[in-house]
């Protein structure tokens, strides 16, 4: 599969899952206390490098842009899907959304404080995260502290429905962390911490904390 195929099918269905997507999530971060932990102190680490943007990179409708903000940070997200990116601007009017890639960010160099790229990473094939990751190094400036929450484990599968049972074509990518973190410092990031939850038996999501 090349770039373009992902990136078409990624795209496509979260276009076709958005408004379900955004209606079984909304409350999702409440039943949550440690990603609400986790989400604390990545705010607090972007406060401490200064003020400036925070981008959601992957912000689907843009649940944690929002949580974001009421943290005290100018949060504002990309995502790949047009519907996504409109369900959020609907869900957070008084916020910033825009339709991009995190392939090629539409963003200038060094403009960013923070980025936060929450399950996001997890359709992006092995071959392309360091393109992904070269993305984040450029934009972040100097100090700015980058945050990347995935499905931790090995393997991927090719999910077919979901979200309301509509049809979907996306590979989940599962990866231990520190392999997330090694290709984290190929890209030119200092990797803070790497982290693991269990969240139910059979799940676990990774999390780590890096800085440009």
């Amino acid at each position: 599969m090349d770039e373009s195929d992902w990136l078409a099918d990624t795209r496509t269905s979260y276009d076709t899952v958005a408004a379900d997507y955004a209606d079984l999530l909304r409350d999702a971060l409440a039943e949550e206390p440690f990603q609400r932990g986790i989400l604390a102190l990545f705010a607090e680490l972007a406060r401490a490098r200064g003020s400036g943007p925070i981008a959601d990179v992957g912000c689907g409708p843009g649940r944690l842009t929002g949580h974001l903000h009421r943290l005290g940070l100018d949060a504002f997200g990309v995502d790949l899907s047009p519907a996504m990116i409109e369900v959020a601007r609907r869900d957070h009017p008084g916020l910033r959304f825009e339709v991009g890639t995190m392939t090629c960010l539409d963003l200038a160099d060094e403009s960013l404080t923070g980025l936060l790229a929450w399950f996001s990473l997890i359709h992006v094939p092995d071959a392309e995260v360091p393109t992904v990751l070269a993305e984040f190094h450029r934009v972040l400036r100097p100090g700015g502290v980058v945050l990347l929450g995935f499905h931790a484990g090995d393997g991927s599968r090719l999910k077919t429905e979901g979200y309301g049972g509509h049809p979907m074509r996306v590979y989940v990518h599962r990866r231990p962390p520190e392999r997330v973190a090694g290709w984290l410092a190929a890209a030119g990031f200092t990797v803070e911490a790497e982290m693991a939850h269990h969240p139910a038996p059979g799940v676990e999501g990774g999390f780590v904390f890096a800085h440009r």
